[in-house]
């Protein structure tokens, strides 16, 4: 076998219709186009989901939610999650060396979930009110 005699498998690949080359062809006459009316003319189109002038369903529908394109832009980082840099500076560097929030985080934000049993050092990060409290508690620092 060469790559020149490849061929698909017969009867797998059936022929193109040509409409309006014939009535033998089985696509003669109006070709496919039903008799008169915009969709049998040449350049007769309209939009998707145009209802003949009535009020289209996406109109007629009420509009929900809406998707957030800064969403991923700050990560949560929960207090026990920073249990690995006792007594060390924690910036958003370090978050993402340790792959505590994705690389494409612009910022994050420290919350109160979980425990936190070291003193740490935080520097330019969000931090919540009871996240400032566990971490002063246990002896760390917000700056």
């Amino acid at each position: 076998m060469r790559l020149n005699e490849l061929k698909p498998a017969p009867g797998s690949r059936k022929n193109a219709k040509r409409p309006g080359r014939g009535s033998s062809a089985g696509q003669g006459q109006t070709g496919g186009r039903g008799v008169k009316g915009q969709k049998a003319r040449a350049g007769g189109y309209h939009k998707t989901g145009f209802e003949g002038g009535q009020m289209p369903l996406q109109r007629r529908l009420p509009k929900v939610g809406f998707n957030s394109r800064s969403a991923g832009a700050t990560a949560e980082v929960r207090l026990h999650e920073l249990r690995r840099f006792a007594d060390q500076n924690v910036d958003l560097a370090a978050l993402k060396a340790a792959q505590i929030v994705p690389r494409e985080a612009k910022g994050a934000k420290v919350i109160a979930s979980g425990e936190l049993d070291v003193a740490v050092k935080l520097s330019g990060l969000k931090v919540t009110p009871g996240a400032r409290k566990a971490i002063e508690a246990a002896g760390g620092s917000v700056e």
